[in-house]
């Protein structure tokens, strides 16, 4: 074989491997959707429980980027604190040696073509005809699996051909070390997958190309150099984003330099495990030993210091948050998990739903429209990001019930956005001096709308109102704006009042009772009350 069918070979092998990894990874993903977010959402109660929830979840999808990602977008969505999601991150980095695991006692050890090619076929078969189903997600990955595992025997038929011709940094001293794990990193880097350069050097290490301790330097380098992807992804992010990316690169870099400078006493004692274990003797087994022995070293190292790290991590990087304007649960890499993405923009339009009922309790205690200004701001900015990000998991292959969850939610940040624009409306007509016949009946209506307004605010701290208790404020306000109303005419007809004071009075009162049903449609489908609807069709919106 020469040079350059080696070369070719070697980078279809890796190819192969990337877009199976790739493939496996999403249909594992969309198929364990709803089993990911429980296990994840769960994962709070102790630093063991969410240490082992990111690690079966890891071992399960095959990706550890989707784990973080998923991570994240539970912060950033209020459903996870800080601390647990550092310990699931770190988990998250076991259940990755998996993968290890996989090629070392299977991918090396069959005949890759009577594994993989039923595999690929059987696949296709079951993505074609469960197109949309969780079927076709698993026909994926089962494809996925047989692509991964075509790939790596294109691997070990490359550096089998390399092996007598190619010498790489193969010595044991300190700077061939730090060139191992060098090449570790850049390969991380350049495939964007530590699954894949671990599998190179699995493959290099049995094919001869790499002693055991030059592929383990090669793996140190490979978890190092995933932690350019996080920085990377952290830009630009949501803070919670940058804090989990840091935590990320301290967890991988402490853990790397530690190993670094243990390396020849490690490679010793895992060679003594190996062989009380009973594993196979060939060099791929002891390296998926030493990646899995690395990350449970790092989790021991991190125990005693993880308070330390989240209390640092939340005093970093608070400038935008301080923003009310900029968005805190947008992150593009909650992309990835749609339903997470569609998690984290219901909580952004909480937000949204927040300001504009500041706005409109602020428009009935007589705010004029330049006071609303800033609370405007923030919902058109927000709003824009909503819509902007909104389009981009509509781009993402979605389950039936996330894609009627955004549904959903657009048509609740729609409610939201009316409640502010009727609020602005009111505000930019002045109320009217009021003669004393209709001071009460105004003082009734300013009352029931505001306490409807906050029944309705998506951030209030007490519970939501249950459906008739909504239904009875809507009712409540609908009977004071009636009566208001009646004022009002009443009050021109009889002189008290002139008409060109009381066309202003009639339309701010209408748009602020607009502002206060919109709020409570918005309230309705937030929780799927369709009682509250009913009681809306029953009070009627027309003036």
């Amino acid at each position: 074989m020469n040079a350059w069918t080696v070369a070719a070979t070697a980078a279809g092998g890796v190819g192969l491997f990337l877009l199976g990894m790739s493939m496996m990874t999403d249909g594992l993903k969309l198929a364990a959707g709803p089993a990911l977010e429980r296990i994840l959402g769960g994962a709070t109660r102790t630093r063991a429980h969410a240490l082992a929830s990111g690690a079966l979840v890891t071992a399960v999808v095959q990706s550890s980027s989707a784990v973080t990602v998923a991570t994240i977008g539970f912060v950033n969505a209020g459903l996870m604190t800080l601390a647990p999601a550092l310990w699931v991150l770190f988990g998250a980095n076991v259940g990755t040696t998996m993968t290890g695991w996989l090629v070392a006692l299977v991918g090396l050890k069959f005949k890759i073509e009577a594994l993989a090619l039923p595999m690929i076929g059987i696949g296709v078969v079951m993505r074609l005809t469960g197109e949309g189903a969780r079927r076709g997600a698993l026909g994926s990955a089962a494809a996925g699996l047989g692509l991964l595992f075509l790939g790596i025997a294109m691997l070990q038929e490359a550096f089998a051909g390399l092996a007598a011709t190619v010498q790489l940094p193969s010595g044991t001293g300190p700077l061939a070390a730090l060139a191992q794990l060098g090449i570790g990193a850049l390969l991380t880097v350049l495939m964007q997958s530590s699954s894949a350069s671990m599998t190179v050097a699995l493959t290099a290490a049995q094919g001869g190309l790499l002693t055991p301790q030059g592929a383990a330097a090669m793996v140190i380098g490979a978890n190092i150099g995933t932690t350019v992807k996080a920085m990377l992804a952290a830009i630009g992010a949501t803070p919670n984003a940058r804090r989990a990316a840091a935590a990320h690169v301290v967890f991988n870099a402490l853990t790397g330099v530690v190993a670094l400078l243990l390396l020849p006493w490690l490679i010793d004692a895992i060679a003594a495990l190996r062989a009380w274990l009973g594993l196979p003797a060939d060099p791929a087994a002891k390296l998926a030993l030493f990646h899995t022995i690395f990350n449970v070293l790092g989790v021991l190292l991190m125990w005693p210091l993880a308070a330390h790290l989240t209390r640092w991590l939340q005093g970093r990087f608070r400038a935008r948050e301080e923003d009310e304007a900029q968005p805190r649960h947008l992150d593009d890499n909650a992309l990835a998990v749609p339903a997470l993405a569609v998690e984290a923009l219901a909580r952004e339009v909480d937000r949204i739903g927040h300001a504009a009922q500041r706005m409109a309790r602020a428009a009935l205690a007589g705010a004029a429209a330049p006071a609303l200004a800033g609370d405007d701001l923030v919902v058109d900015r927000l709003a824009e990001a909503a819509d902007r990000f909104a389009e981009r998991v509509n781009r993402s292959a979605m389950t039936p019930e996330s894609s009627a969850r955004l549904a959903a939610t657009l048509r609740i940040q729609r409610y939201h956005r009316t409640t502010a624009e009727q609020a602005l409306a009111a505000a930019a007509l002045a109320p009217p001096p009021l003669p004393a016949a209709v001071a009460s009946d105004w003082q009734a209506f300013t009352q029931q709308a505001d306490e409807l307004l906050a029944l309705c605010d998506p951030l209030a701290e007490v519970a939501a109102p249950d459906a008739e208790t909504l239904a009875a404020a809507l009712a409540a306000t609908e009977s004071a704006y009636e009566g208001l109303k009646a004022a009002l005419l009443e009050a021109a007809a009889v002189g008290e009042l002139g008409i060109a004071a009381t066309e202003p009075a009639l339309r701010r009162i209408s748009a602020l009772r607009r502002a206060a049903q919109q709020a409570a449609k918005a309230l309705r489908h937030r929780h799927g009350d369709t009682a509250a609807e009913t009681a809306e069709t029953r009070a009627g919106e027309s003036d």
